[in-house]
């Protein structure tokens, strides 16, 4: 019995065939899984490199530009923000204020410039009487403590160009630079009060005693050299030690030797007096001072 031959179906399609269709509706969602055809292969394939997922896959990663369309981001220019005009106004405010560096030492100085110009331009019985009435001597002390304190301290002996009223803005203008005005004006007080009262109570008490006489009672006193000798003494301890010590003995042996020149024992006890003051007040100031620069290392 003959055998049938079958006839052979060649499964390949020929070159010219096209491609399958891909199908569409349902499967659109799908990602075709077929390779591109070689005329849209990218230029890595052309090169042999091997191609990419995304290429393989054919979908973009999100956020992908399409071929063709440059990136916004890169081609706009980043803007500087923009500052509101308040916070522009007030920095142009701020700068154009000025800062006074020493305000209690230029304040206090442009009183006692007052005051040595009327000492210079009034009466003579008008000058004695208003030093008369400022001083601090132990009848003002007694009936009005306070007034005299304060205004003792409103003169100058000498006239503002003496060396008292150069002193004044040397030493307290450095020291308020250094602890501020509100301690250096604790420091002054100190020194001109404690020294009052150490050199004038004696003289009281020699009166009720009657080794004075009644005259001592209305002995004229004022003047800034006792808050200056303290402050001379706050401002040595403020210092490096070989400057802190080298003014402080300068200072002592200039107060020593109008000790022993004994021309004006009260007033010389009393710049040694507030000189100690001014010493004593250093625990007090390098601790303020330690705190400080502390807290702003700190912030």
């Amino acid at each position: 019995m003959a055998r049938k031959e079958r006839p052979t179906v060649e499964r390949t399609a020929t070159p010219t065939s096209p491609p399958p269709p891909e199908p569409h509706g349902l499967l659109d969602g799908i990602p075709p899984q077929h390779v591109p055809p070689t005329a849209e292969r990218s230029g890595a394939e052309r090169s042999g490199a091997e191609p990419s997922a995304v290429e393989l896959s054919g979908v973009e990663p999100p956020g992908a530009e399409p071929p063709g369309v440059e990136s916004s981001a890169v081609e706009a220019p980043l803007e500087a923000p923009v500052e509101p005009a308040v916070e522009v106004a007030s920095r142009r405010g701020a700068r154009g204020r000025c800062r006074v560096p020493v305000p209690f030492t230029l304040s206090y100085g442009a009183v006692l410039a007052v005051t040595s110009a009327v000492t210079a331009h009034a009466g003579p019985g008008l000058v004695h009487a208003l030093h008369q009435g400022s001083s601090t001597d132990v009848a003002h002390l007694v009936r009005t403590p306070v007034l005299v304190l304060v205004a003792s301290a409103l003169w100058v002996a000498g006239g503002f160009a003496s060396p008292f009223t150069l002193g004044f803005l040397a030493v307290l203008g450095t020291l308020e630079r250094r602890v501020g005005g509100v301690r250096t004006a604790v420091v002054f007080l100190l020194g001109h009060v404690l020294a009052t009262l150490a050199t004038e109570v004696p003289v009281g008490l020699a009166v009720l005693a009657g080794d004075l006489p009644d005259s001592s009672l209305h002995r004229l006193d004022y003047g800034v050299s006792f808050g200056v000798a303290a402050g001379v003494g706050a401002l040595a301890g403020l210092l490096r030690p070989w400057p802190g010590r080298l003014l402080l003995a300068a200072f002592g042996a200039m107060l020593l030797q109008d000790l022993i020149a004994f021309t004006d024992p009260l007033t010389n006890w009393g710049h040694l007096i507030a000189l100690a003051t001014g010493v004593g007040t250093w625990p007090w100031l390098r601790g303020r001072r330690r705190a400080h620069s502390g807290g702003t290392s700190a912030s």
